[in-house]
Parts: structure tokens; C-alpha cells; sequence
């Protein structure tokens, strides 16, 4: 330093240099003290090497000096806690207080107090080995629900649920026993295919069973050119032979017969109590689909049809007709009515189709009364034939004159119509109340009823109206 101040001329009240004050001839070097705070008391301290000179305090921090550094060095046991060029830091703000920290002294061979630090890992603990394998498993839960709903989605079954809440089922969908359901299930297992060989290949149609020891109802077109050999097919789709029992072409009826335990017949209904309007169902096998139901309604009754292949036998019956959905293939099977019970046997339709064409449903069907059906049947099942029902009378054709009728052109002596007083020339207007248009009204109406029938019959002889009664028989044939 070479006796010069450690202020080195700088005046730290005033920022700025000043000369440094006269000392007296002799004096030595001013000892160091610390900065005078502006406005405070400019005594000087105790000089901290004695703690004797006066005015200057006893340093409560022990020999420590604020002057030079002794002879010995920073590194000596006498050293300043501040080294003497201190004061004269530029960066430091000479209006702050002066203070040294000393560091306390240390015993030696004294352990300091352990301090744990909170941050650092320790040893675990059962809790945490515990939790552990508790995390993984549910992290692997979480991580297969979570695979398996993306697989879900994917795959489809995850798709968003249609529908709202199951309720209970509504009046209309419980399929009561009355139902058109009901009905159909009750029916169907009675109800069967029937297919037969035929040189021409295989003709199919439909039936029903009538009897619990295998008599089964089809149609005589279904079956007619076969060779004999027959099969059914039950609408569980088990098959049986079958062997044909009898048909007769003019009735449109034939028998075939299956052996085959448990068999379940139908019930039978009565057509004659049949109304215009009541519901009925179709059932049977519509262009080889089997266990096809169609619902209609009764469209009209005693509808004569005359029907046949050109070269074949004549077909007359007074049929219910209905607009319930028949096909090809339904020939032969069952016309229910709303209880279920068989009142007709389905068995042509009519069709608006050129000539060569397939012939299509249009909802102009028609079928055999069943009690008709029922009397030739068990003609057939008893005699291997089946009667005709006659009234002993042939009738030319429409009169062409007003208020209608058949006139008749021929009566068989002790026939039917001789026995009630019907004569040549006589015009039958109606036949149980049903007008008589056509000629084949006469015949296909007469064959509606069993032999041994009453019918009463309105006639005109001239120009009076007379009814009489015809007790109808049985064709000698």
C-alpha cells in the first residue's frame, strides 16, 4: 500500500476524489478504520489489533484488525476478516452499514448434527412393495379393456346400441292362439310338400294331412300322369314316401297316403258357414317355398269355375274365391279360415297372361269347398272312387231374355228333376237362392252338395214362377 490511504483519494460521501488531508511532521501512517457514515458521529473505533486505544471499542469478534493484513499473510492465524482493500470496492454501497461475518469456531473432534435429507431414497417399505404389483395389474387391466374394445369396435361388435330399452311386449305382438301367428304355427306342422315322378319329370304341388294314420288331401292336377311313386316333404324338412290312394279329375281331389308315426291332422272347418269378408290363410308350397302363409279374405262364394287341360276332363266346382296370394305350387294345400280350420283346398287361379306364359297371383284365386273336398275324400278313401252329385237334367244356355235362367233341354226320365215335376223347356232361375246365369252354374253348383241333398229350385214354365223340391242323387257311374 506504501503508506498511502486505502481510499486511494477517493471521497466515498461525495463520489468523487478529493486530496488526501496533511498529516503532521513525523506522524506514521493513519491507522484504517471503518467508513464514517454521513452525518454520524466521526470519532474512529477501537482499533480492533488492541482494543486499548482510546475511543475505539473492544472488537466482539476477537484480534481481528481492519487495517492491513498482518505480516504473515491472509493464510495466517492474525489475518483480517476483510482484507484492507475492502472499503475501496467500487461495487459496494457506501451507505450500507459495515459488518463481518466471522465463522464460528469448530471443536475439533466434534461431530456436526445428521441431517436427513427428505429428498433422498430411501429403503422400501412393505406398503410400497405392496403397491406395486397392485398398479401393474390394474395398469394392465386398463391397458386389455382398452385393447379389447379397440378389437370390439373394430370387429364390429362395438357398434353403438339400437334400439331403446326393452318394454313390454304390446297386445298385437303376443301371437295369441286366435292370432293369424298362432293360427299359421298350429297349421303348419300338418301341412306338407308333396312331389310326384312323372314321365315328364317331377310335378310338385302341396297338401295336407286328414287323417292321424297318414291320409293326406292334394289336388288331382298335382298328382295326375304320375307314375305311382310319391314323396312328402314335412315342414321340418324330413321326407317320406308316399303311395296314391285314388283322385278324381272332375272334382279336383286326390288321396295319397304316408306311413309315419305322430302325424298331426288338421281340423276341419264348414265352408257352407263361410261369409263374404271373413280373414282366411293360404298356406303351402308357392313356387318351391316351402311353409308359405299369405293372408286374404273370403272375396266371394259359390264362384263356378270350370277348369281343365284342352283334351282332359272338365273340372266343376262352385269354389271360394280369395284374394289371398296363391302360386303355382300351392295347388293342393289348405284355405284356413281365422280359427285355423281347413274350409277349402286351394286350387287354381285366374291370370292376365298371354297364351305359353306363366301364370302369376293377382289376387284372384280359388278353392274347393272343403266339405265337398271331405265327401270325395272319403269316397275315394273308402271306395277308391268318388261320386258325382246329379240332378238328373241338362241345360242349354243363357235365355237371353230378361231376368235370366237355363232353360232345360234335357230331363232324365226317373232321374232327380223328373221326380220334382221338371219338364223340357222349363227355365231354372236359382237353385237355393243362387241365380243361375251360366250352364256350368248348374252342374258345378249341384256337385257343391253330398248325394241324398234337398235343394229347392225356382223355375219359370211360361209366364210363371213355380219352386219345387229335388232330392239330388248319385251318378250311376
Amino acid at each position: 500500500m506504501g503508506g498511502t490511504d486505502v481510499t486511494d483519494g477517493w471521497d466515498w460521501r461525495r463520489g468523487g476524489e478529493t486530496p488526501a488531508p496533511a498529516r503532521p511532521p513525523g506522524a506514521g501512517a493513519p491507522s484504517v478504520g471503518p467508513p464514517t457514515v454521513p452525518g454520524a458521529d466521526r470519532t474512529p473505533l477501537a482499533s480492533p489489533g488492541s482494543g486499548t486505544t482510546p475511543g475505539w471499542p473492544a472488537s466482539p469478534v476477537g484480534p481481528a484488525s481492519y487495517g492491513a493484513p498482518a505480516a504473515g499473510g491472509p493464510n495466517s492465524a492474525d489475518a483480517s476478516a476483510w482484507w484492507s482493500d475492502a472499503l475501496a470496492d467500487p461495487w459496494r454501497d457506501p451507505a450500507a452499514p459495515t459488518a463481518v461475518v466471522v465463522p464460528g469456531v469448530v471443536t475439533p473432534g466434534a461431530e456436526p448434527e445428521p441431517v436427513t435429507d427428505p429428498d433422498a431414497p430411501g429403503r422400501p417399505t412393505l406398503r410400497h412393495l405392496l403397491l406395486i404389483p397392485v398398479i401393474t395389474a390394474l395398469l394392465a387391466g386398463t391397458l386389455g379393456g382398452a385393447l379389447g374394445y379397440a378389437f370390439a369396435v373394430r370387429g364390429g361388435a362395438g357398434a353403438a346400441v339400437l334400439g331403446g330399452a326393452p318394454a313390454e311386449v304390446p297386445a298385437l305382438a303376443q301371437r295369441k292362439p286366435e292370432s293369424l301367428a298362432g293360427v299359421a304355427e298350429r297349421v303348419l306342422p300338418s301341412v306338407v310338400t308333396v312331389r310326384v315322378s312323372s314321365l315328364g319329370g317331377t310335378s310338385e304341388g302341396s297338401g295336407f294331412v286328414a287323417t292321424a294314420d297318414g291320409h293326406v288331401i292334394t289336388n288331382d292336377h298335382v298328382v295326375a300322369g304320375g307314375t305311382g311313386k310319391a314323396s312328402v316333404v314335412f315342414n321340418d324338412g324330413s321326407t317320406a314316401p308316399a303311395t296314391i290312394v285314388g283322385q278324381d279329375a272332375e272334382s279336383d281331389i286326390a288321396v295319397i297316403k304316408v306311413s309315419r308315426p305322430g302325424l298331426r291332422p288338421v281340423e276341419f272347418g264348414d265352408s257352407d258357414a263361410l261369409a263374404v269378408g271373413d280373414p282366411v290363410l293360404a298356406i303351402g308350397s308357392p313356387l318351391s317355398l316351402a311353409n308359405t302363409v299369405t293372408a286374404g279374405i273370403v272375396s266371394a262364394l259359390d264362384r263356378t269355375m270350370q277348369a281343365g287341360e284342352p283334351g282332359g276332363p272338365v273340372r266343376y266346382y262352385a269354389a271360394i274365391q280369395t284374394d289371398a296370394a296363391v302360386n303355382h305350387g300351392n295347388s293342393g294345400g289348405p284355405l284356413v279360415d281365422g280359427a285355423g280350420r281347413v274350409v277349402g283346398v286351394n286350387s287354381t287361379i285366374k291370370s292376365l297372361v298371354a297364351e305359353g306364359q306363366e301364370a302369376g297371383n293377382i289376387g284372384l284365386a280359388f278353392a274347393i269347398p272343403i266339405n265337398q273336398a271331405k265327401r270325395v275324400t272319403q269316397d275315394i278313401i273308402g271306395t277308391g272312387k268318388a261320386r258325382r252329385t246329379v240332378i238328373g237334367a241338362r241345360a242349354d244356355g243363357p235365355t237371353g231374355v230378361v231376368g235370366g235362367g237355363l232353360r232345360l233341354a234335357e230331363v232324365e226320365p226317373s232321374g232327380p228333376a223328373d221326380g220334382a215335376g221338371l219338364k223340357v223347356g222349363d227355365v231354372i232361375l236359382k237353385i237355393n237362392g243362387r241365380p243361375m246365369t251360366e250352364p256350368t252354374d248348374l252342374t258345378a253348383l249341384v256337385r257343391k252338395y253330398a248325394p241324398g241333398s234337398v235343394v229347392t229350385v225356382e223355375y219359370r214354365r211360361g209366364s210363371a214362377r213355380q219352386n219345387t223340391s229335388v232330392t239330388l242323387a248319385a251318378d250311376a257311374k
